[in-house]
């Protein structure tokens, strides 16, 4: 009996093709956390009119600075539980003359936001 041989390679590596791409789920992927993880008990702590430095100390340093404007950090967290599901969490951080004025995002404004620190 005589194959044609390159329609039999042809075949193998399409049934190796096949069963290897059943094996990509096996392989582990590390779960990274990505950006500046805060919790809310983080946020907490802010309050109007701190400066940029008592920000940074509270939340740490941003992972973006706006490079056209210096009166916006973005504080933005990601993580990836799973192939569907991922978890992202974001904060933007407002200032006017280097003093806080403002939160957005993800997290609550604390209840005592508006009440200043004594200086």
């Amino acid at each position: 009996m005589q194959y044609n041989k390159p329609l039999l390679t042809w075949l193998v590596a399409a049934m190796m093709t096949i069963f290897l791409s059943g094996c990509s789920s096996w392989v582990y992927r590390i779960n990274v956390p990505q950006g500046n993880f805060l919790e809310q008990s983080d946020v907490d702590k802010l309050r109007i009119e701190m400066t940029k430095e008592q920000v940074m100390f509270v939340l740490g340093t941003p992972v973006a600075k706006d490079a056209f404007d210096s009166s916006k950090w973005h504080y933005k967290y990601v993580f990836n539980i799973d192939r569907d599901s991922e978890v992202r969490k974001s904060l933007v951080i407002h200032f006017e003359n280097d003093k806080l004025v403002k939160l957005s995002g993800d997290f609550e404004t604390p209840a005592e936001f508006n009440t200043p620190l004594d200086n």
